[in-house]
């Protein structure tokens, strides 16, 4: 079993990864590595390959002010400058685009966390009203019946000719 060095795979990875892009079963004819052991490698060094700056941190390590700070100098360039400038700098020209989009929703993306926020306690509120409107109808609706019924043995013993109406003037 042949062994190869870290960098030879690194290497080979690298050539795998954006912006290269090449294919693995070209990469087996053209090495001589079996197709599985170039899987097996981008797997295990696919997440370290080719993310690494000049200062040797990788494209996670970078600060929000960093990336946005690539995104405004890159914003003039044209894809040749930004791939010279992305060489430079050790990132790759579709981190770079992510970072600039992640940037043009940035604001949006919270502003929608805050109208979801702001419609759910609306909708709260309108719950609540809505139900105490329903509840005071109901209560209405008792209150009418209540007084037309009141009406109707009023006139029933007017009718009969009971003159001592006072009771019917409280409280019932």
């Amino acid at each position: 079993m042949k062994t190869y060095s870290e960098e030879f795979k690194t290497n080979i990875v690298a050539r795998m990864l954006p912006p290269n892009n090449c294919k693995i079963a070209e990469l087996a004819k053209e090495t001589g590595v079996h197709a599985v052991t170039l899987r097996a490698w981008l797997s295990k060094y696919g997440g370290m390959v080719g993310k690494c700056d000049t200062t040797g941190k990788s494209a996670n390590d970078f600060t929000s002010e960093t990336k946005f700070q690539y995104v405004i100098e890159c914003s003039s360039m044209n894809e040749h400058e930004i791939g010279e400038y992305c060489r430079r700098r050790g990132i790759f020209p579709e981190q770079l685009m992510a970072w600039r989009n992640a940037c043009l929703v940035a604001n949006e993306c919270h502003h929608n966390r805050k109208d979801k926020a702001e419609k759910r306690e609306l909708s709260k509120q309108i719950k609540q009203l809505e139900g105490e409107l329903h509840r005071k109808e109901k209560a209405l609706a008792e209150a009418a019946v209540l007084l037309m019924l009141q009406k109707k043995v009023r006139t029933i013993l007017e009718a009969n000719g009971d003159v001592n109406l006072n009771y019917l003037s409280g409280a019932w």
